[in-house]
């Protein structure tokens, strides 16, 4: 690198670990190559994927690059184009989404550099904020809504017409985008939490009903709100609901589990499923086909052209945010599971 080269910092981290091995650095801003674009973040999201990924399955175990910037979602302003990369500009505002699935160059840093296909326009009512939220937690939503054997497998204004909507723990950033999108198809929407404070952001959310799974049968709760049972349930802990969802499934439903909160080994009730001809299907939005996945990109970038999707207490999930030397911070709250969104605020 040139004393004259231009440079924007970048956390990275060069072997596995705890926050701590997240640590600040300036590079050369990378150029775009062809079918690929250069973009401005400003706002960056944090999943739990991302610590996990960082985290690994032990401290300073090799990594696949020899250095990596985490976190898949952001959000920003597209600066430089590559060849070849039609329908989008410079000056640009976008989403992203998966930045750093099998690449090195996630989104916590000034600029990042990533297939144009994994920028999404973001229309100018909606805030960098909202577009960081979006990414792996929607598409995980969409995924988890579009998997039924007799539903539809796109989702928009009454695709979901007569469907009944379970979210399990609809507080969290995947549940509160179940219920957005959920709602914004035209379900009815059940979701369980665990206090009145979580109530109000499901409600927020623009949940129907809840259901308190702590002090109320959430089984026989369930089944008074939809008595011919709940045709999708986006699970989040399948290892401590599979009991008592089984008794509320409605015939051909599907039960779609998206994390192991709770439990990673999971026991189901065969006779009651089968009843039911209940499919269970397992959802890793990393590995879902390239087609699903462009349709849920492209279904929840109409939801957002359409103001169904919301972030921030108002809407239901509220924000944390960080600055960019504090991503350390930032990927702890996330595996401390706090409640909301975990936002880092790049540097312009």
């Amino acid at each position: 690198m040139n004393a004259a080269d231009p440079v924007a910092q970048a956390v990275i981290y060069t072997r596995t670990g705890g926050p701590s091995v997240l640590h600040v650095v300036e590079r050369p801003i990378p150029t775009p190559g062809a079918g690929e674009v250069r973009v401005s973040v400003r706002v960056s999201g944090v999943n739990p994927t991302d610590w996990k990924s960082r985290q690994g399955a032990a401290p300073g175990l090799p990594l696949a690059f020899p250095e990596i910037v985490p976190n898949q979602d952001g959000a920003g302003i597209i600066d430089a184009i590559g060849s070849g990369v039609e329908g989008l500009a410079v000056g640009q505002r976008v989403w992203i989404w998966e930045a750093a699935w099998q690449r090195a160059n996630g989104t916590a840093q000034q600029f990042v550099v990533l297939p144009a296909s994994h920028t999404v326009p973001l229309p100018d009512e909606a805030s960098f904020d909202l577009g960081a939220s979006l990414g792996i937690p929607a598409l995980t939503a969409h995924r988890c809504l579009t998997i039924s054997a007799l539903g539809s497998n796109r989702l928009a204004p009454g695709a979901l017409g007569g469907v009944t909507v379970l979210v399990a723990g609809g507080a969290g950033a995947v549940g509160h985008a179940a219920i957005q999108l959920a709602r914004w198809a035209g379900a009815t929407v059940i979701t369980t939490v665990s206090s009145a404070a979580k109530e109000a952001l499901v409600r927020a959310a623009g949940a129907h009903h809840v259901v308190h799974y702590r002090t109320q049968d959430a089984a026989a709760s369930v089944r008074a709100l939809a008595p011919n049972g709940v045709d999708i349930v986006v699970e989040v802990a399948a290892a401590e609901n599979s009991e008592w969802t089984a008794n509320v499934m409605a015939p051909n439903g599907v039960v779609a589990i998206y994390s192991d909160n709770g439990g990673s080994q999971v026991t189901l009730p065969i006779r009651a499923h089968m009843v039911t001809n209940t499919r269970i299907q397992f959802v890793l939005v990393y590995t879902v086909d390239p087609v699903s996945k462009a349709r849920a990109v492209a279904d929840v970038s109409a939801a957002v052209t359409d103001g169904a999707l919301s972030v921030g207490e108002s809407g239901g999930l509220p924000l944390h945010r960080f600055a960019l030397d504090r991503t350390d911070a930032a990927h702890a709250a996330v595996q401390a599971a706090v409640i909301g969104k975990v936002l880092i605020d790049i540097p312009g």
